[in-house]
């Protein structure tokens, strides 16, 4: 499978955000459907996770501002980030896992700056 991620780019601080990864097939036999950032000079982090039934995580830095869905019609999967922080300022990646799968996609880049 290929996962595309699309919708970053430039936002003030306090401002949203809604990121897409479309993939090149079906994601419903993922177990999970994540998304991770990497800031520049830091190691990459799992930023949220949303499972085959639903069920999702988050890291602490975003729960309650950041919001992961998936839509398995579309086979797309989605990352709303609302009252963005200048520490949000990342390259976001998606990444679908399942037995014997690790995909990644190419990142998109959200700056957060006024």
């Amino acid at each position: 499978v290929q996962l595309q991620a699309s919708g970053g780019g430039l936002v003030q601080p306090g401002g949203s955000l809604r990121l897409s990864c479309a993939a090149s097939g079906s994601i419903f036999s993922f177990n999970t459907m994540s998304w991770y950032r990497q800031a520049p000079g830091k190691q990459r982090e799992l930023v949220a996770t949303i499972t085959s039934s639903g069920s999702t995580v988050y890291a602490g830095s975003v729960k309650d501002r950041f919001a992961i869905s998936r839509d398995n019609a579309k086979d797309t999967v989605y990352l709303q980030m609302n009252s963005l922080k200048p520490e949000d300022t990342a390259v976001y990646y998606c990444n679908a896992k399942r037995i014997g799968v690790n995909a990644w996609g190419e990142g998109t880049l959200v700056t957060v700056s006024s």
